[in-house]
């Protein structure tokens, strides 16, 4: 009987300081792939929706305990889903205690400090959760693709963004990142779709059409980065993102395992509030 998928088959093997993590090659993961899908038509939404319902329980135990914090960070080449991801998973989540960061290139007062100076001011406060629409990826793959990043520099930029998320996660941040994997057809097929529909011209930059022509330099970023910042206390997981709804699916399962290994309660009752009666 074949093995069934589990999440931890999508995770990124964890690097180890001094050794290749050459177990690792995003070739192996299927863009296309459905590997919890049932085949039964809706019922990956129907799950979702289920999600949902515990993550907003959960996520307001966070909120109200204000001991831990979460954060979810989703990267993936244009039109993979991130925004998409966002609204699906979240959409029944009170946004009290949920905050949503998006990345864009930096600008000259960020450019004029580390490279992560932008980044630690956004991360999720006590009793938050703060989801990375992009994130500080951007600034060890885009500069590398562009040849601004030689090799020493790009493995030094990965060990201060291992020595930055283990901060973090000292500090009490359970930390999940997704990489959004999408085919080179499939992104065809979406970037086609808003072009030809005015009402989704708004989406479009000519820019993702100079960054399609990268297509394979992106890959191999990354794959390089991936390999070398996958770790147990910040994991990558590759999610295959041709099937919109499948990929929502496993962003929030994931999400929910984090949230339950939490073991997060609401704070106690107050016996001060005891026998009191509002006139």
């Amino acid at each position: 009987m074949a093995k069934q998928p589990e999440l931890d088959d999508f995770r990124v093997p964890y690097f180890v300081e001094g050794k290749k993590n050459d177990k690792f090659a995003l070739e192996q993961f299927d863009p296309s792939a459905k590997p919890f899908s049932t085949g039964a038509k809706d019922t990956d939404r129907e799950r979702l929706s289920e999600i949902g319902a515990k993550l907003d329980t959960l996520q307001e135990c966070l909120h109200a305990q204000r001991k831990r914090r979460v954060l979810l960070v989703l990267q993936g080449m244009d039109t993979s889903g991130k925004d998409g991801t966002i609204r699906a998973v979240f959409h029944e989540v009170d946004p009290l205690g949920l905050r949503i960061v998006p990345f864009k290139a930096p600008t000259p007062v960020e450019l004029a400090h580390d490279f992560l100076w932008r980044v630690h001011s956004q991360t999720p406060a006590a009793g938050e959760l703060t989801i990375f629409n992009r994130s500080h990826y951007e600034d060890l793959l885009v500069p590398t693709v562009l040849g601004e990043l030689n090799a020493s520099e790009f493995e030094l930029r990965c060990t201060h963004i291992r020595e930055f998320e283990k901060l973090l996660a000292d500090s009490g941040t359970a930390i999940v990142k997704c990489m959004l994997h999408i085919s080179k057809d499939e992104q065809r097929k979406r970037l086609q779709a808003r072009i030809d529909d005015p009402t989704k011209h708004w989406k479009f930059d000519v820019a993702d059409l100079d960054a399609r022509k990268q297509w394979d330099k992106y890959q191999a970023a990354y794959q390089d980065a991936l390999a070398v910042t996958s770790t147990e206390y910040a994991p990558w997981y590759v999610i295959p993102a041709d099937s919109k709804t499948h990929r929502n699916v496993m962003v929030a399962e994931l999400l929910l395992r984090t949230f339950e290994a939490l073991k997060l309660e609401y704070p106690p009752a107050k016996e001060s509030l005891k026998g009191v009666k509002v006139e």
